[in-house]
């Protein structure tokens, strides 16, 4: 998982102080001043502070007085402020949490396509010894299945075939499912012994 910017230092100590008047250890209408921040807690410079001071101003959590620090003004938005930042971080690891497991699956599915892949031209090649083939079969508008999931035909009941891929419009869909629906011009990829290849194009092409 790709690691996650720190805010600027100036929004990290606006944060801090905010958090410090929600919780009431600051109060409202106590005076805040630049220099003695800077010097007794985050150790950097007058501008620093002055700039947390005006983003806390932004949001009226805090009142800057000329020359001599900030007011505070409302610990309910001091509370807000956090709150908010907290939703903000909760989205931001969340997206990022999204992209590690799209990644993760797009390499998963990558994974099965190959072996898929191996398996068909395995297939071809010892197509008279190997009791476990591939069938690639399409599904015609006129099909039956058309329609319906795999679980709503009972594929595997019905064909002792195991459907471990779909071709559509020029994609791959890997593993699909039991609630893949079955459409017109569909290529169904099929693992079974011998006889699947039979059972399974005649289910695709019965009447029910």
């Amino acid at each position: 998982m790709r690691m996650s910017s720190l805010p600027p230092i100036y929004s990290r100590i606006a944060l801090d102080i905010a958090s410090k008047i929600a919780r009431g250890e600051i109060k409202e209408g106590e005076r805040l001043s630049g220099r003695s921040l800077t010097s007794s807690q985050y150790r950097v410079s007058p501008e620093t502070v002055r700039r947390s001071f005006r983003l806390l101003a932004d949001v009226g959590i805090v009142d800057i007085q000329k020359n001599s620090g900030a007011v505070v003004l409302s610990r309910a938005r001091a509370a807000d402020y956090v709150d908010r930042f907290e939703a903000k971080k909760d989205m931001v690891q969340l997206k990022e949490a999204l992209h590690a497991l799209i990644s993760e699956r797009e390499a998963l599915d990558k994974q099965i396509y190959n072996i898929i892949e191996q398996i068909i031209d395995l297939n071809e090649r010892f197509r008279s010894s190997d009791p476990l083939r591939g069938y690639e079969f399409e599904i015609h508008a006129h099909s039956p299945i058309v329609g319906k999931t795999i679980a709503d035909v009972n594929f595997w009941q019905n064909t002792g075939g195991t459907i471990v891929a779909i071709r559509r419009d020029g994609e791959i869909i890997l593993s699909p499912g039991p609630y893949a629906v079955f459409e017109p011009k569909d290529t169904i990829i099929v693992l079974g012994d011998i006889d699947v290849y039979d059972r399974v194009g005649a289910f695709i092409g019965a009447s029910w």
